[in-house]
């Protein structure tokens, strides 16, 4: 809400956003998505791509897997769009910016965007700077999740009709959570109206990942329990499938990394692919 204290994100969104423009900066076309708005909301100093977190080779493989699930999680809602849907939840909305680079969605969706007080009023005044502004289509609900965990009752009061199906997209979220704050949001979303889907990505369990890859996990489980924001929760794919089914989803499906590396990255001159350790959820209500 205007008036709220700014608060700039947390690292891990910036990282985000760096990382996706730097898809389109360091690697070679075609462009998995293309989005560098992120780039210029964070506003980085001139050397940024100089961080070891942004080194071109020794982040290729999560950078190609943040492109992969944003690419994966956009043609979901184009295609649930194209079938009426016309409401869009994004949990933990953070640097998303579909809703600046994709306007041709603005007569067919409603976006919400769900996040902190602090980063989305940081986010809403950059948007104004950067002349993008927040337009009618575009909801910013401010939630303090640790605070009032009561996400879905405040959608309402920022135009959502939860008697119409609507798109529910969470990713890297989940393993910030206790499998039962994650166990009780599956069945907040279960609960939404017929012919609602939900997209929200996991971590893989360490044994699951590649050999090359599980070295990176460590790494990263480290940086965030270094940051005060540890990894918590892990799912084998069954466990994730079983948790979305107990919460009441009507069907479930179970999204492999390594799929998306087949769809969006095959036949790549540069052998850019999508590390592993990260798969998604798809469930319907």
């Amino acid at each position: 809400m205007a008036g709220e204290e700014a608060v700039a994100p947390d690292h891990t969104a910036v990282r985000v956003a760096l990382w996706r423009a730097m898809h389109v900066q360091a690697d070679a076309p075609p462009h998995v998505i293309e989005d560098e708005v992120g780039l210029r909301l964070v506003d980085p100093d001139d050397g940024w791509r100089g961080r070891p977190d942004m080194d071109p080779r020794a982040t290729a493989g999560y950078r190609a897997s943040i492109v992969a699930r944003a690419r994966f999680i956009e043609d979901l809602v184009a295609e649930q769009a194209g079938r009426g849907v016309g409401q869009y939840v994004i949990l933990g909305a953070g640097l998303d910016t579909f809703a600046q680079r994709r306007p041709e969605f603005a007569d067919r969706l409603r976006i919400f965007e769900v996040d902190r007080p602090g980063p989305q009023e940081w986010k809403r005044r950059r948007l104004a700077e950067l002349g993008h502004g927040v337009p009618e289509w575009l909801r910013l609900v401010p939630v303090d999740f640790e605070e009032d965990g009561s996400w879905w009752g405040r959608l309402p009061a920022a135009g959502f009709d939860p008697g119409r199906p609507a798109v529910v997209v969470s990713t890297g979220v989940t393993m910030y959570l206790t499998k039962d704050a994650n166990a009780a949001t599956l069945r907040q979303i279960a609960g939404f109206a017929p012919g609602s889907t939900l997209a929200m990505t996991f971590l893989l369990p360490a044994g699951l990942l590649d050999a090359a890859d599980r070295p990176g996990l460590r790494a990263a489980e480290g940086g965030a329990r270094a940051s005060g924001t540890p990894f918590v929760s892990f799912y084998t794919p069954e466990e994730m499938l079983a948790a979305a089914r107990d919460a009441g989803f009507a069907a479930v499906r179970h999204v492999p990394g390594a799929s998306l590396a087949e769809r969006y990255f095959a036949g790549r001159a540069d052998g850019l692919r999508p590390a592993s350790g990260e798969d998604l959820l798809v469930a319907t209500t």
